[in-house]
């Protein structure tokens, strides 16, 4: 797929949440998802702990030429611990199908890196499942290295599936 023109990620918004959450159920798959599979009635995307300030969004012309919504990134602090503020971690990532091998999730990872290193982060996390091929080579590309594997952590789709720790330096 040829690169699509994607607008600056910028960070979400209330009013995002109705597409943020079509997307995230759109792109639900037992290849990264844990949780169950979404059901009506939906919960609102943003919650108490899913709150706009933890996502950025890339917006990109979808096939039809409307400028929507083409992916989020979560990125939080993975404990509430002073002495862990210093890392940042991914805590989902989604690209809707037709954006995908764009750049939007490399857009997203690379405005993640510099959010986080703006707001004195300098170490960057994440957690993707052992049979996630694709996410795994992404993350790679971008610096990420396993830090350590859980195995057979999850039951999905009918067989064991190993949790995969990934992590990289926020250094320029």
């Amino acid at each position: 797929m040829p690169k699509i023109h994607i607008r600056p990620v910028r960070p979400a918004v209330l009013s995002d949440d109705t597409a943020l959450g079509e997307l995230d159920r759109a792109t639900w798959s037992t290849l990264h998802a844990v949780t169950p599979r979404p059901h009506p009635p939906y919960e609102p995307f943003f919650d108490d702990r899913n709150r706009p300030e933890h996502l950025l969004v890339a917006e990109a012309e979808d096939p039809a030429g409307e400028m929507r919504i083409a992916g989020y990134i979560r990125v939080d602090v993975p404990t509430p611990l002073a002495c862990n503020t210093h890392v940042r971690q991914i805590q989902g990532l989604a690209v809707a199908d037709w954006a995908r091998g764009g750049g939007v999730a490399r857009a997203l990872l690379r405005a993640a890196f510099a959010a986080a290193r703006s707001d004195g982060a300098n170490r960057m996390t994440l957690r993707v499942l052992g049979h996630n091929a694709p996410a795994r080579a992404l993350y790679e590309s971008e610096g990420f290295v396993v830090e350590g594997v859980l195995p057979g952590e999850f039951f999905l789709g009918g067989r064991y599936v190993d949790d995969v720790m990934m992590g990289r330096s926020l250094a320029p």
